[in-house]
């Protein structure tokens, strides 16, 4: 179960405290057992500091105590605060990753026919890049009709192996599995089983998508329809 600690000091020298986080990440590389942590200011009391890590489970989170870099470090950082540091451990039961979720659903739900998402998820002035489209695909209303198109020329699904997130933006890796069913580039139905793998990354701005990024191996797919010659 993912672990996380919680520490809360008060200090009047919080550059010195930014300065003890960079010694630790450096020195105990390869070693560490912490996945994620955060350091935040108090709005409302700048002397007040809270420091957020995240580990894999409560023994990992022990194994990091251990080390001796992390014990000198905390002498450090408890020497810089006005009173002792307080400690709040949380096993973690709930996680949602909001960002994820959303660009699940995008892929998802639209390749099945549900358009909410694009009307609930996408900034009126969305850009999609994808180098096999002629330009740009621009505003919501171009995303569905071009979704669309897609759905008359194929029956098809995104199966998501993986995804990554990091600030505003979420990296989707994805195989696209479809049956061709309607005309395609010219081409008519071949009833032809398809897969073409590929990547999707989505940037958010105020809890909506503002950009998407594709790269998928066209190539494949159209040889695999007969467009053009297998290697």
């Amino acid at each position: 179960m993912t672990f996380v600690q919680i520490v809360e000091c008060r200090t009047q020298q919080p550059d010195e405290l930014n300065r003890l986080m960079d010694d630790w990440i450096e020195q105990t590389q390869g070693r560490r057992t912490a996945t994620h942590a955060m350091v935040g200011t108090d709005r409302t009391d700048a002397q007040h500091i809270v420091e957020i890590v995240e580990f894999p489970s409560y023994e990992a989170a022990m194994r990091n105590s251990g080390l001796p870099e992390t014990d000198r470090i905390f002498r450090e950082m408890v020497a810089l605060c006005q009173e002792p540091p307080t400690f709040t451990n949380l096993d973690l039961v709930r996680d949602e990753q909001f960002h994820k979720e959303a660009a699940r659903r995008l892929l998802v739900n639209t390749a099945k026919g549900d358009m909410s998402p694009i009307d609930e998820l996408l900034a009126s002035d969305y850009r999609d890049h994808d180098p096999s489209m002629d330009g740009e695909t621009v505003g919501p209303a171009a995303v569905k009709q071009m979704i669309e198109g897609y759905r008359k020329a194929f029956d098809f699904t995104f199966d998501i192996h993986s995804q990554t997130a990091e600030g505003d933006m979420v990296a989707c890796r994805w195989t696209w599995r479809g049956t061709h069913i309607g005309e395609y580039m010219g081409m008519p139905a071949t009833h032809k089983s398809i897969e073409s793998d590929g990547m999707t990354m989505f940037r958010f701005e105020d809890g909506m998508v503002k950009e998407g990024w594709w790269s998928w191996d066209s190539v494949a797919m159209m040889q695999q329809m007969g467009m053009m010659p297998g290697s």
